[in-house]
């Protein structure tokens, strides 16, 4: 049952609003001065309003400004009652804070209808409100999951939870390893490997990924100088670049401190990026990976062909390698669709000087395909699968 508060002095007319409410179901409680009124408002605080202008000591507008200055009533809608309705007295009303204004002699229909208005202008200002309120919870329990979630991070790598994995990649007509590429694995204490499909996204939401990204490229860089060291012949480790960490405007000073403090030469990095970075800020990425050209280090262009624009950008940017992705060398064989792809991208790579490895090559059937058409390299689970870097030192050491 709603609660109306009526504030009126004339005694008459205060009773026969109070009636004529009670009869249309709801709760009523009557003030006949502007100080009954206030107290009468912060001890029930009433659904709405009802309030005479002209009163003596405390008038309408009075008890107007006590209430909104209330953080009890502040919002209560508040109605006046009035003989007078002038304009210039409902314009000082409205600035005040009132909602509507009756004008005596008023019907039932008008008194009704008037309070019927508030009520449902004053739920929807509280479903609004709680709505700002819920959508503005989501947010923050959003915000605080993600920071939960990089601490978790963040706590892995101190642990040294997260390794570095190596997969070879192998030239296609000796059939020797080449080159490595660099790739993070998350081993969890008691969920165990945890796929970069998994924590790569949260990574990378979180901008934990800059960190991890520079961590793996330190970690690669140094098992390569043990690799060359140790008289492994070695051309470059790939290390892939996630979209924040090539957006960094210090990107090519972070590489060569890292190479200079390492002493690994620039020509044995190779950085991997996604076609998808080459489409969002052209004169950018272009001028970034120019000087990351200029310091000597390799770039490829990785999952060639799934990105929106990848004949036009292999003119523009200054590439070394292009990375045929896996999807179209699964079950490749001569006459398939796959197979005039293929052709066709080592061909227009090879007229643009580019080296062409293939991704993700599982049978002796696809390896023969990309020798009989002159790929360079190929990497997949057909030679091995990611592995530690002593297991990957092991394939070195077999000559495999």
């Amino acid at each position: 049952m709603k609660k109306i508060l009526v504030i009126e002095d004339d005694q008459v007319i205060r009773e026969n609003i109070l009636k004529l409410l009670k009869a249309e179901g709801f709760d009523v409680t009557g003030a006949s001065n502007g100080s009954q009124g206030l107290s009468a408002a912060v001890s029930s605080l009433p659904d709405v309003i009802l309030c005479d202008v002209m009163m003596p000591e405390l008038d309408g507008y009075g008890v107007l400004v006590a209430l909104r200055s209330h953080p009890l009533t502040a919002t209560v809608p508040f109605v006046f009652l009035t003989g007078k309705a002038e304009r210039s007295e409902v314009r000082q009303g409205m600035e005040l804070g009132a909602d509507d204004y009756l004008t005596k002699p008023f019907s039932k229909a008008e008194l009704v209808g008037a309070i019927s208005s508030r009520l449902k202008k004053q739920a929807a200002f509280v479903q609004q409100q709680h709505n700002l309120r819920s959508s503005s919870e989501l947010v923050q329990d959003a915000a605080d999951k993600l920071e939960q979630i990089k601490t978790s991070l963040c706590g892995a790598l101190e642990r040294e939870e997260f390794q570095v994995y190596y997969q070879p990649q192998v030239n296609v007509q000796s059939g020797k390893i080449m080159s490595a590429e660099a790739l993070v694995r998350w081993l969890h204490p008691e969920k165990g490997l945890i796929s970069p499909a998994e924590f790569i996204p949260d990574a990378e939401e979180t901008g934990f990924i800059v960190q991890l990204g520079e961590w793996v490229l330190r970690t690669a860089c140094k098992q390569m100088q043990v690799w060359q060291n140790a008289g492994f012949s070695l051309q470059q480790v790939a290390v892939n670049l996630s979209p924040r960490q090539f957006h960094q405007p210090d990107l090519s000073s972070r590489v060569a401190q890292i190479l200079a403090e390492i002493g690994l030469a620039p020509s044995s990095l190779e950085l991997e990026l996604t076609e998808s970075l080459m489409v969002e800020d052209a004169k950018s990425a272009i001028a970034t990976l120019q000087q990351l050209k200029d310091l000597g280090v390799s770039i490829s262009i990785d999952d060639f062909g799934t990105g929106y624009s990848s004949l036009s950008y292999l003119a523009q940017y200054p590439f070394d390698v292009l990375k045929i992705d896996r999807c179209f060398i699964s079950n490749i064989t001569d006459g398939c669709t796959n197979a005039a792809i293929v052709k066709a991208i080592i061909e227009m790579a090879h007229s643009l000087c580019l080296e062409v490895i293939a991704e993700g090559v599982e049978t002796e059937a696809e390896r023969d395909f990309l020798w009989r058409y002159e790929c360079d390299a190929m990497q997949g689970y057909l030679f091995s699968p990611p592995v530690p870097a002593a297991d990957f030192e092991q394939l070195l050491v077999e000559g495999k």
